[in-house]
């Protein structure tokens, strides 16, 4: 449940940051390559502090 609300903190935070690229005219590809990026982040990031939770 924790790694849910952490990734959908993530997701809040790719969709503000695609929605200032798209007001800077930012073309789209170049949008969905920097949101690919960030999900993996989240997911690595995502996954290791929930793994380190769950040792202690």
């Amino acid at each position: 449940m924790t790694l849910i609300i952490y990734l959908v903190g993530w997701l809040i935070f790719i969709g503000g940051v695609a929605w200032a690229l798209v007001a800077m005219h930012v073309a789209q590809h170049t949008i969905a390559i920097v949101a690919v990026i960030l999900l993996g982040i989240a997911v690595i990031t995502g996954a290791t502090r929930v793994r380190n939770r769950d040792r202690s």
